[in-house]
């Protein structure tokens, strides 16, 4: 089984292209993920892995997230190789991203995430919350949900 999850920050900001001949959209970008446990002057390491979404989810990913933003994702592991314009082999190995999803509130991340994001005109509930409502609020058909 070729099964991975992942809880990181980007490491740099993702790039969104899209194929020549299909014009499919593709999503590349890189997750700092710690390692478990510290080192002997209290620091810890991080592996950085290079990543690729599809479609949709390289869209997704593309509009809603940026360098410092937090992203739990899962997919799988793929490996690749290539030869350099040198004619020496390359190897890669990334992931290949299936799904992804918000890991933190949006004032709780560094830098500015989510930063296409178009709030909502109300994101705090009605004064009248105590009518019963449980604290929710009806969105105008209009306003944008990112999800």
């Amino acid at each position: 089984m070729n099964k991975v999850i992942l809880m990181g920050r980007l490491a740099r900001d993702p790039e969104l292209r899209y194929t020549q001949a299909n014009n499919v959209p593709q999503c590349t970008f890189a997750v700092a993920v710690d390692r478990p446990g510290k080192q002997p002057d209290g620091t810890t390491k991080a592996d950085f892995l290079n990543c690729v979404a599809w479609r949709s989810t390289a869209e997704f990913i593309s509009k809603y997230f940026a360098k410092g933003n937090r992203i739990l994702l899962w997919g799988s592991v793929q490996t690749r190789d290539y030869t350099d314009k040198d004619g020496k082999k390359v190897y890669v190995t990334e992931i290949i991203v299936d799904n992804a999803e918000f890991c933190e509130s949006k004032s709780a991340g560094s830098g500015a995430p989510y930063t296409n994001a178009q709030p909502a005109a109300s994101a705090a509930p009605a004064a009248d919350s105590q009518a019963g409502d449980g604290g929710y609020f009806a969105l105008d058909s209009n306003e944008f949900v990112p999800f």
